[in-house]
């Protein structure tokens, strides 16, 4: 690895596409290095380690506001506040696994009336769907 990227090869070594880090430069993540007057402009090896660390954050669950924020505390070296965001976000998936549960049970329930042939007419899917 080379200690000067373009953003071609930053994209390549961070697994993202060049668009990627453009936008995550707009957004305010990713400084965008000046362009010499006779060239491109180069990346050093903390680039990669940055995208990683976005994209990391986002895989599990982080939006691009969280990780500024990530960024912005770990730049204060500030672990309590970005704990915090981590249990916050923690809690969050808990909230959305319990709903998605509560939403495969009612769709087993009613995969379950289909599969008894015990509805007459309509189809029980359809028709709980519509029910007021």
């Amino acid at each position: 690895m080379t200690s000067e990227l373009t953003i071609g090869r930053l994209a390549d070594e961070a697994g993202v596409n060049v668009e990627t880090i453009r936008y995550y430069q707009r957004r305010g993540l990713m400084a965008e290095p000046d362009k010499p007057a006779s060239g491109h402009r180069r990346y050093g090896p903390a680039a990669i380690k940055r995208v990683r660390f976005i994209k990391r954050a986002q895989v599990l669950g982080f939006t691009l506001e969280e990780v500024a924020s990530m960024l912005e505390l770990d730049e204060a070296c500030a672990c309590a506040e970005t704990r915090e965001l981590a249990g916050h976000k923690l809690q969050v998936i808990e909230e959305k696994l319990a709903d998605l549960k509560a939403m495969r049970k009612a769709l087993l329930a009613l995969l379950r009336q289909c599969d008894t042939g015990a509805a007459t007419g309509s189809c029980p899917i359809l028709h709980a769907l519509a029910a007021d």
